[in-house]
């Protein structure tokens, strides 16, 4: 999900395994299929409407498309692809743990201190007042859906 030429990655993959060689990984499914992940975008672009900080819609949740990772697969010279796609549950401690997480431990940071350094500790307070309102004060749940690709050399 983090190459920026997909099919180049892929046939560099293809490549450097022998014939019979398994390719796998993971892309993770569009935001809205992550709970923690699209309440939080939400309230960020309520923090800064106009020019709202969209890391995870516009990187890791944005290659979903099985269809289309397969047609690049099949581009890149894999022939055997099969796709599981998996839902699970994330855990966390508290909601503030989950708005620290994304506010302060992944790239939306930059993006929340490009727009306003000032306001990191606000985006973070209201992104955990969300996750309260949506899934309360305790240890917290929200789904999760990733694909797991395994191509065939």
């Amino acid at each position: 999900m983090f190459f920026p030429d997909k099919v180049k990655g892929y046939r560099e993959a293809h490549r450097v395994l022998k014939t019979g060689g398994h390719f796998l990984f993971n892309a993770w499914d569009r935001i809205a299929e992550i709970e923690f992940a699209a309440v939080v975008t939400l309230v960020l672009a309520a923090v800064f409407p106009r020019d709202p900080p969209d890391f995870m819609a516009r990187t890791p949740h944005s290659y979903f498309d099985v269809e289309r990772i397969r047609d690049e697969l099949v581009g890149a010279g894999f022939t055997s692809i099969s796709v599981e796609t998996r839902d699970e549950i994330s855990r966390a401690a508290s909601p503030h743990d989950v708005a620290i997480a994304y506010c302060q431990g992944t790239p939306l940071r930059n993006e929340i201190e490009a727009r306003d350094p000032s306001r990191v500790e606000e985006a973070t307070q209201k992104a955990a007042e969300a996750l309260v309102q949506r899934f309360g004060s305790g240890p917290i749940e929200g789904r999760i859906r990733a694909h797991v690709i395994n191509a065939i050399r």
